[in-house]
Formats: structure tokens, C-alpha cells, sequence
């Protein structure tokens, strides 16, 4: 069991669990340039990620005394990606809490162990494999190239430009007032992407950028 405190610096996050989810995780945050400490209680684990994360260590993420040795306290993000293992999950939530660590997010199983972790402790809840199902859902059923729906009902999506916008302005064809969302930018083949102004062109081949409320930018993919 690792003993040794790992500074904290500004921006670092810490990863507990390793398995797919927190792999990726971990992965895409030091690809983003971020400092990770990353805990696994599997040593083989540990081992295979020692030499592409900041930091990788192996503990007992249950224990507060084992997680105050190793510095988490000082950590301002963290998420639990603990897979199958509910009581460690809950545990290690539970310890980071007692530890006040202010940004605590969490991946749930299901909504009863998501309603447990928000009662133990956790800032987010993360339903990975029901968020992955609803984005893959609208992405072979429309016109959406891709989906990202937040928590408050928003959804951005990239998606082909209706045949009613095309050769026209964003001022002539009025997608706003008509559809209630709003063409954040415009993507061209082979063109870098363009942030959307009122005199912006639609061209045949372009894809839009759109955020709105998620019903109305479903809406507005289906268009043809």
C-alpha cells in the first residue's frame, strides 16, 4: 500500500479506479494537460499505467488515514470510478467527503447506487453506460453527427444543415425564431470551423453547431 504524499498542484485531478471508465478519464485529462494522481487497488493494474499518468499508485481508497497520507485532501476534483464494487465505491465517496474535498464526481451503476452517492457525498453522478445508450440512440436515428446533453435539459449537437438553410444566410433563413435554437458555428469540409454570424452563408456539405433546449435541437436534427 502506496504511503507516500503526492502534491497537489493547480488544475491536478485525482482518478480513483482505473477500469475502462476511469482509464479513459484519466487518459483524456493528461492529454488535456492536466496533472493526475491516479489509485487503483489492482497492482497489475497500477503497473500498466504507471508509465502513461503523472502519478499512479496502489491503495485501499476506503481508508481515510491511507487517502490523508497520500495527500487527497489536497486535491480539489476527484472522481470515483470504482466499476462493480458499490460498498468501495460508496466508501471511498464517503472518505473524500470526511477529507472536504469540494468537486467530488462519481460513477453510478444504476439510479439507487447514484442516490446513494449523492446522499454520501458526491457533487455529480455519472451514469456512463445510460448517457452513452440515450447518445448512440440519437445518433443512428437522425441526422446528428454528434450529441452532448447536460444536466439541465441543454444539448449541443453537430449536425447536417436542413435544405431550407442552404445558400441563404442565418439571417435569411431565421433558424432561431423558427426552431428556438441557435447555430453556435458552422463546419466545412476541408475548412477549419467558423464561429456563426448573421451573414454567415450555409453552403451544401456544411455541418452546424447548434445548442438549444434538447427537445428542440432533436427537433431541428430530424429536419431534412
Amino acid at each position: 500500500m502506496a504511503k507516500k504524499s503526492v502534491a497537489a498542484t493547480p488544475g491536478s485531478v485525482l482518478v480513483i479506479g482505473l477500469g475502462r471508465f476511469g482509464g479513459a478519464v484519466a487518459d483524456s485529462l493528461v492529454r488535456l494537460g492536466h496533472e493526475v494522481l491516479a489509485i487503483d487497488e489492482d497492482a497489475a493494474i497500477v503497473q500498466s499505467w504507471a508509465t502513461r499518468l503523472t502519478h499512479v499508485v496502489q491503495a485501499d481508497t476506503t481508508n481515510v488515514d491511507t487517502l490523508k497520507r497520500l495527500g487527497v485532501g489536497e486535491f480539489e476534483r476527484a472522481v470515483v470510478a470504482i466499476g462493480t464494487d458499490i460498498e468501495a465505491s460508496l466508501m471511498t465517496v464517503l472518505a473524500l467527503s470526511e477529507l472536504r474535498v469540494p468537486d467530488i464526481w462519481a460513477k453510478a451503476l444504476g439510479d439507487k447506487h447514484g442516490r446513494l452517492l449523492e446522499r454520501t457525498g458526491a457533487h455529480h453522478v455519472i451514469y456512463p453506460e445510460a448517457a452513452m445508450g440515450e447518445r448512440v440512440a440519437h445518433l443512428v436515428t437522425g441526422q446528428m453527427i454528434d450529441f452532448i446533453e447536460f444536466d439541465d435539459g441543454f444539448a449541443i449537437v453537430k449536425t447536417r444543415a436542413p435544405k431550407e438553410s442552404l445558400n441563404r444566410t442565418l439571417a435569411e433563413s431565421a433558424l432561431r425564431s423558427k426552431y428556438g435554437v441557435t447555430v453556435v458555428g458552422v463546419k466545412r469540409p476541408r475548412t477549419d470551423f467558423t464561429y456563426a454570424r448573421p451573414e454567415t452563408v450555409i453552403q451544401p456539405g456544411d455541418l452546424l453547431i447548434v445548442s438549444g433546449a434538447t427537445n428542440l435541437v432533436e427537433r431541428f436534427a430530424a429536419l431534412e
